[in-house]
């Protein structure tokens, strides 16, 4: 706290304005807006979203994924986000954004329903979210709906996860895993089948100030669901798996010492091309928009949606 506070105070003898957002909650999002006269004379607005700190030194381990933009919706939305910390001037929403503590945890849930809507009418469905801890009721509760509509779920949880998989009748058709590599795993990714055509927001979420942004450049959404998604999906060297009886193990495909690092992958594509990309990857990716779902035994999904059975629970707690 004290080098908050004398942070702050270096900036305002920089001459910028500080302010240190809501009481009793903390700012947690990352936003920075820019405004500036383009050579072509038009002054627009930018905005650079992201997962991580502003910070060099975590930079340097911290997984982490950020956005720049100049589209209008989002930017102006960013500019709302900052009236709301600054001169506490609310908004009905802050769409297409999803903020915190305003609107984030009901749009989630909803985003989750609207899977299991989905599937009910025969409609592609899938859920797959990366995120730092799952401990809100509400959230848990959704989920555990939507698996027992016959959504499938993946979470990838770096920390605290209270919610038990593949509990027959209850959470069968959802799998957790934890990534413990090299690097930390901070960002935050929540990708929704939305029948076909994948919704995926970035950001954080938390019991405090924070925000989740939308994917809109259809190749930063293919490169998040071909290639960063899959790569997590397949890992079995980093990876522990969470059974229903709440203990972590490793996959079985690591036990012979060889097996498929999602980090490593990642490093070898930024360094190299995409060709790069680990090939095996291609056996084993699961299907975003939910027409196809391939577990990594090879297993297909029951035809019949909403059929959980007792192969699909034994699979599922043994995942």
């Amino acid at each position: 706290m004290r080098l908050r506070i004398f942070a702050g105070r270096s900036f305002e003898d920089a001459g910028a304005q500080v302010f240190h957002g809501l009481v009793g909650l903390k700012t947690h999002a990352k936003l920075a807006p820019v405004v500036r006269e383009d050579p072509d004379g038009t002054i627009r607005r930018y905005a650079h979203l992201g997962t991580g700190n502003y910070n060099p030194l975590t930079a340097r381990y911290y997984t982490d994924f950020s956005l720049l933009t100049c589209d209008e919706a989002i930017t102006a939305s960013v500019n709302d986000v900052f009236n709301f910390l600054t001169a506490y001037a609310e908004q009905p929403n802050y769409k297409p954004l999803l903020v915190a503590p305003r609107d984030l945890a009901k749009g989630c849930i909803a985003l989750i329903d609207g899977e299991a809507r989905n599937l009910k009418r025969w409609r592609p469905a899938r859920i797959i979210a990366k995120m730092n801890a799952l401990v809100d009721p509400p959230v848990i509760q959704a989920l555990c709906r939507a698996s027992q509509a016959g959504v499938e779920i993946d979470l990838i949880v770096r920390g605290q996860c209270a919610l038990l998989p593949g509990l027959r009748g209850v959470s069968s058709r959802i799998r957790v895993r934890g990534i413990a590599g090299r690097f930390l795993e901070h960002s935050r990714i929540f990708c929704f089948g939305n029948a076909g055509q994948p919704e995926i927001y970035l950001g954080s979420a938390d019991e405090r100030v924070e925000v989740l942004f939308p994917l809109k450049d259809p190749q930063l959404r293919l490169r998040i669901t071909e290639e960063i998604l899959p790569a997590y999906l397949a890992d079995t060297r980093a990876a522990r798996l969470l059974g229903a009886d709440g203990n972590f193990r490793r996959s079985r495909a690591d036990r012979n010492g060889h097996g498929i690092s999602v980090q490593e992958q990642l490093m070898g594509t930024a360094q190299h091309s995409p060709s790069a990309f680990d090939t095996r990857l291609g056996k084993i990716k699961r299907k975003i928009h939910g027409a196809v779902y391939t577990d990594s035994a090879g297993s297909a999904a029951p035809d019949d949606p909403t059929a959980e059975s007792a192969s699909q629970d034994s699979l599922n707690a043994s995942v």
